[in-house]
């Protein structure tokens, strides 16, 4: 199936996965996995949320660990066609635009904030958290917050639940599950 074709169809899909999403959240997120699989995504556990508004661009390029949040308007961008561009200011002006393509991947007890750009080429290890608006490329350390363009380790994971921790005031909410 050409991938045009697989992305339409994805679209489709997903746009009636949507009255789930409305209904009951779990029943959405277990159909909606089923569908990032269907058309090629590597998922491996139960994420725990990924929004229908998150862009996938190349599902075969893309793993994806378990309990994982993807919130909504991430992008996971697989290709690069910047080199066109690099070649032709050096004087070298190809018959065709070049691109590279690179892997995506999010490994386990992950947390992606809204708006950030996953690059081609990037490796999120275990226990990260990516700081809304953030361009994340390369390897992404373990137990770690990123943040920022581009992306950079702000602290680790043990101070930011020592702090939330210690602070006054904090309302926490749990999950009905």
């Amino acid at each position: 199936m050409s991938r045009f074709i697989l992305k339409c169809c994805f679209h489709i899909l997903r746009f009636f996965l949507l009255l789930f999403f409305f209904i009951n959240k779990r029943t959405y997120m277990n159909l909606y996995v089923l569908l990032l699989k269907k058309v090629g995504c590597k998922i491996s556990g139960m994420p725990r949320f990924i929004s229908h508004k998150a862009y996938f661009d190349d599902f075969n390029l893309i793993k994806i660990g378990n309990r994982v949040v993807i919130s909504a308007n991430t992008i996971f961008l697989t290709h690069d066609y910047s080199y066109t561009t690099g070649l032709i200011s050096i004087g070298h002006m190809p018959k065709t635009d070049i691109g590279t393509h690179g892997c995506i991947e999010i490994r386990d007890n992950v947390f992606i904030g809204m708006n950030v750009l996953v690059l081609p080429n990037t490796i999120i290890e275990e226990n990260v958290i990516i700081g809304a608006g953030s361009v994340v490329k390369g390897k992404i350390c373990a137990n770690s917050i990123y943040a920022g363009n581009p992306a950079k380790k702000i602290a680790d994971i043990f101070s930011y639940v020592d702090k939330i921790n210690t602070k006054e005031n904090i309302v926490f909410i749990k999950d009905k599950k």
